[in-house]
């Protein structure tokens, strides 16, 4: 009995599944040009991002494995339409957030997340 109500315990405090592909998917969005686009907003900078040049200085999380995350910033639900928002602005979601405005366009931050959601 002890034993099952620790298994109970411990699956009500595990982290939320990660989303399946099919939600991970962006309508229209070119993963390829994501990755580019990745380079061309320096986003490198801040974060850790497989596939990206990198500079060694990383203030922001790494960003491997996007796709497998629940949370934007640890606050948003993590998905298609919430990812392109965070990007094109990133304080109209979090305030206080450090990540900042780019002026990612829509085109862009389709892209962008289409990237960042394939990396399961």
């Amino acid at each position: 009995m002890a034993a099952s109500l620790a298994c109970a315990a411990a699956a009500a405090c595990s982290e939320a599944p990660a989303p399946d592909a099919t939600y991970r998917q962006v309508e229209r969005g070119d993963p390829e040009r994501g990755l580019r686009l990745v380079t061309q907003y320096q986003c490198s900078t801040c974060h850790a991002i497989p596939g990206a040049a990198s500079n060694g200085l990383k203030i922001g999380p790494p960003l491997g494995a996007f796709g497998a995350r629940s949370y934007i910033a640890g606050r948003v639900p993590n998905g298609p339409e919430a990812l392109q928002r965070w990007l094109q602005g990133p304080q109209a979601l979090v305030p206080e957030t450090t990540m900042p405005d780019l002026g990612v366009s829509p085109e862009d931050a389709r892209d962008i997340a289409a990237y960042l959601l394939s990396m399961p």
